[in-house]
């Protein structure tokens, strides 16, 4: 490290490799609750010791989609304790930032910012726990980058054709190209691939003398035939992938023996599952970089909360157990509480010698209790580590694998006498469940408009991301497009024909991939401006309802309500008054009906349409009929429904200009890129003390040629 910091320090990047850092997890646990904002500290601090050039993460620095006001607070004063000061930045930006930051109002990197003093860059990207939402599209990494406290990179406008143009860095002779690309859909993704609609932009001039550096946020195992990345995907000309959502820590880059390229899995720096890949000890990376040639060194953390992890099979000691004794759930009750006493003891011995470890360890003793055997009440076993444990409702987990009956050798199907792997529970996710419900379903209760890809996406972002009108949306928004679809074929109002017509239209549909993208898409925007709508609207309403409450005065039942709502109306009033003043139109469209006058004088110059919940019940028959005008609706009467204005439908994000003439970037084809470029200058290896961890010494003769 001596050689290196006095002699090629000026043209060596430092640069501190983190992923998956998870801030906010289990925030509200007694326990716990500050594991994470512990670690993030020790993160930066490292950085700040080491003098880095840069912080580069890869993904979920949040848990939370949308982060509670506690973690926003204690990530924005780690990020100034850490990051601000006078030490100058080392390495300029040759790309063109209002390429690679063309989603912030502020289009380029903090440290040049004239009202900000940074001393450490952090560049990350977006994760799939932390990516973009809601009507505008903002994550929590925006409302860093806003501040000028982080660099949001790395976040695609476009879901159709991707391009992914590099943040050029240099300092002395060493030049990186770093490439981002935020969490996608694993499936969308890989299909994206597989079309040829992901592009990596290389520099025109002297391309060779770059090192890649790309960080990405996806599945690296393969979860399903399409539910990953694989690497052979990546183009050939990157040095080093970072690689970001897979929580075991494999940091010692690994080559890749197809593409040539190494892959460095830093992990997770918290615990936030009890599984094996979690057990691993948690470690970030110290990456320098010169001219071609890179070094990874390991740092462990101190501050991470140990986490032992052990199996037990009740069958493989006949010895100690047997099923018909009365006494068996006693012994294995005592044998359980001797392995998590062990399991503790190498707690303690590891935490004396490092004394900024948290004092209660992660537990977790799995118990296969197949052969007979009963479980025991895990709650009463549970009560004797409270104070000793830091998961103490979930010591103990009982499963049992299917027993195999006895068959013929013509009837064993070998296929099911496979057992399961541990991973493949975990990653059980909302739209395979969804899909598999209507596998299995009655055909009663199939899905006859919907195509279950798009119901399962639906009820994916109901679930992760709280979109509670999104199912409703997708459903009124299919149901919009089948009647405009049965309209355009002059389909007779005859329901055979009709739901032969609907059939039709649906099996199109599923075989349109992109198609149903889009439509999946577009019923989100309009589930969150929906959402966006009706807070304004909610907030206007109980405004005027307050109004009301006390101008007629608690005694006064005219408007129907009993007078013990009056105290709930009031709590109303100062949450409304800012609604009030922003869109005073929105105030025409409370449900109280005082006027018919005001309302009409208001709106008459602007468009509305109403808004009706189709019944749930609702058949396509009775859909398609319910387009036939109503002479009933020219009549006088007034209507309650709520209504909402036309121009409040968001439009998709638009790709933001292009500057690839000012970037100088050209798009190269991998398969012709192969060949020609030449090896030799991409060695790993350069000189460096021996005790220090350099994975690449001995191969750098090794690269291909």
């Amino acid at each position: 490290m001596s050689t290196i910091n006095s002699q090629d320090d000026e043209d060596t990047f430092r640069i501190l490799i983190a992923t998956d850092i998870h801030l906010g997890y289990m925030e509200k646990d007694p326990v716990r609750g500050n594991d994470t904002f512990v670690t993030f500290n020790e993160i930066l601090d490292h950085a700040q010791k080491n003098e880095v050039d840069f912080v580069l993460l890869g993904g979920d620095l949040f848990h939370e989609n949308k982060p509670s006001r506690k973690t926003i607070h204690a990530c924005l004063e780690s990020l100034r304790k850490y990051c601000m000061g006078d030490r100058p930045i080392q390495f300029e930006i040759l790309s063109d930032q209002a390429v690679n930051f063309h989603n912030s109002k502020f289009p380029w990197v903090n440290y040049q910012d004239g009202n900000l003093n940074i001393s450490i860059p952090v560049f990350s990207i977006h994760g799939n726990h932390d990516d973009p939402t809601g009507a505008d599209a903002l994550c929590a990494l925006d409302i860093l980058s806003c501040a000028g406290l982080l660099n949001h990179f790395g976040r695609s406008a476009s879901v159709e054709k991707i391009d992914i143009s590099p943040i050029l860095l240099r300092k002395g002779r060493t030049k990186i190209a770093l490439y981002g690309l935020g969490a996608i859909p694993d499936e969308r993704l890989y299909r994206m691939f597989v079309n040829k609609q992901v592009t990596m932009l290389r520099p025109k001039e002297d391309e060779d003398s770059w090192f890649n550096l790309f960080v990405l946020h996806q599945n690296r195992s393969k979860h399903g035939a399409t539910n990953y990345i694989p690497e052979q995907f990546l183009d050939d000309f990157i040095n080093l992938v970072v690689w970001g959502h897979e929580h075991e820590c494999k940091i010692a880059p690994c080559q890749n023996e197809q593409q040539r390229f190494y892959v460095s899995q830093p992990g997770s720096s918290v615990v936030t599952s009890l599984s094996p890949g979690e057990a691993v000890k948690k470690h970030i990376g110290l990456l320098h970089v010169r001219g071609t040639k890179m070094k990874m060194q390991k740092i462990a953390l101190e501050t991470v909360r140990t986490f032992y992890m052990e199996d037990i099979v009740l069958a493989d000691h006949p010895d100690l157990f047997n099923p018909d004794n009365p006494k068996v759930t006693q012994a294995i009750q005592a044998f359980c509480m001797e392995k998590v006493e062990m399991m503790l003891d190498n707690a303690e011995r590891e935490r004396l010698g490092n004394p900024r470890q948290p004092g209660k360890p992660l537990i977790r003793l799995r118990v296969d209790y197949a052969g007979g055997f009963e479980p025991f009440n895990v709650h009463r076993f549970s009560q004797k580590y409270m104070d000793r444990v830091a998961n103490p409702k979930d010591i103990i987990h009982f499963f049992r694998h299917r027993e195999q009956k006895e068959k013929n050798d013509n009837d064993l199907n070998f296929g099911k006498l496979v057992s399961r792997p541990t991973s493949e529970g975990m990653t059980l996710r909302v739209e395979d469940l969804v899909k598999q419900y209507f596998q299995t379903a009655e055909k009663k209760v199939q899905l006859s408009l919907l195509t279950e890809r798009g119901m399962g996406e639906a009820v994916q972002e109901f679930v992760d991301k709280e979109e509670k009108d999104a199912i409703e949306e997708l459903v009124k928004f299919q149901l919009e497009k089948t009647q405009r679809f049965l309209k355009e074929r002059r389909t007779a109002a005859e329901e055979e024909k009709i739901d032969e017509e609907v059939r039709k239209f649906r099996e199109s549909r599923k075989k349109n991939a992109e198609e149903e993208d889009e439509e999946v898409r577009e019923a989100m925007t309009r589930a969150r401006a929906h959402r966006s709508e009706d807070a304004v609207l909610v907030a206007a309403s109980s405004d005027e309802e307050a109004m009301d409450t006390g101008m007629k005065g608690s005694g006064d039942s005219d408007d129907g309500f009993p007078a013990t709502l009056t105290r709930g109306r009031g709590r109303a009033r100062g949450r409304a008054r800012g609604a009030r003043g922003q869109n005073p139109i929105a105030r025409g469209s409370s449900q109280r009906r005082r006027g018919s006058s005001g309302r009409e004088s208001a709106t008459s110059s602007r468009t509305y349409k109403p808004v009706s919940v189709p019944a749930k019940n609702m058949s396509i028959i009775d859909a398609f009929r319910s387009l036939k005008p109503d002479p009933s609706l020219n009549s006088s009467k007034s209507y309650s429904e709520d209504i909402i204005d036309d121009d409040s439908d968001v439009e998709e994000i638009s790709t933001a200009p292009s500057s690839k003439g000012s970037l100088r970037l050209s798009t190269t084809p991998s398969l012709g890129k192969r060949g020609s470029q030449s090896q030799t200058s991409r060695g790993v290896d350069f000189e460096s003390d021996e005790d220090e961890f350099d994975p690449f010494q001995s191969t750098a003769t090794s690269r291909r040629k």
